[in-house]
């Protein structure tokens, strides 16, 4: 029993020394060296100046953002179009036309056009070609003389079908708007005008249609969302959407009065491409 009770006791006593060991560990644990908190906690000091930092460069940002905004409102100052016209030829509005796809302000004034300052009338006197070269009235050349009246010999026809002319502006230019005259002694509607721009002239690649009243496809160059309108002094006046492009394509397909397509007189109006 003696030596049952000294095994015990030494149990016991082993047990209590690791016990104290452990609670010695977790004491020594418990907090970590002065020095180490120190270099853990951040400066507030240099919180506050990073901070300071961020603020300066943030709003530094936002002045160049302003600058940029405020450069690029005044490069895009706006001024009317005040295009040179012909004398009216006929008064009224027809009625007799079959059109599915006539424009309904058809026969009201037209309202003011709004263009970049600076832009000018880009087309007089330049070269045109035609898919007719052979014009059975008239020159190719009259489309950019720069007369637009509607008398007898101010105009040129082309054959029947889907006929084009085309306008070389001689070096790419931003393009902000068309001025069109066909045919307008008497009120009438050309079908299937379109009005294409391209620095390419087999108008091939690069192409960007500004104008398409071909209601139904029979031109071939899809079905485009723009009215039909009737010939009047003031010409269709064509939103060029400041696309670039030297070449500008014009096609038509015959009109309600015959099946040929007129062409009086183009005009572009634009700034050269940067």
């Amino acid at each position: 029993m003696k030596k049952i009770t000294v095994l015990t006791a030494g149990v016991i006593l082993a047990f209590a020394v690791a016990l104290a060991g452990c609670d010695a560990g977790r004491e020594g644990q418990s907090e970590p060296p002065a020095d180490k908190q120190v270099n853990e906690e951040p400066e507030p000091e240099e919180e506050a100046q990073s901070g300071g930092d961020a603020q300066t460069e943030k709003e530094s940002s936002q002045q160049k953002t302003d600058d940029k905004a405020g450069e690029k409102g005044a490069a895009e100052k706006k001024v009317e179009l005040d295009p040179d016209l012909p004398e009216p030829m006929f008064v009224g509005t027809p009625t007799n036309f079959e059109s599915d796809n006539l424009d309904p302000t058809t026969g009201e004034p037209r309202g003011e056009f709004m263009v970049p300052e600076g832009t000018k009338l880009v087309s007089v006197g330049k070269p045109v070609t035609s898919s007719d070269p052979d014009p059975v009235v008239g020159e190719i050349e009259q489309v950019t003389d720069g007369t637009k009246t509607g008398y007898e010999g101010d105009y040129i026809a082309l054959d029947p079908g889907v006929q084009w002319v085309q306008l070389d502006l001689e070096k790419s230019h931003r393009i902000y708007a068309v001025l069109l005259w066909h045919y307008h002694s008497q009120a009438r509607v050309y079908h299937d005008v379109i009005v294409q721009v391209s620095n390419d002239p087999d108008f091939e690649k690069g192409v960007e249609t500004i104008y398409n009243n071909d209601h139904d496809n029979s031109a071939g160059f899809g079905v485009g969302d723009d009215y039909e309108y009737v010939e009047t002094y003031e010409g269709r006046l064509i939103d060029g959407k400041g696309v670039a492009g030297r070449y500008v394509r014009v096609y038509s397909n015959g009109n309600t009065a015959n099946e040929m397509n007129h062409y009086t007189e183009v005009e572009v109006y634009g700034k050269p491409a940067e």
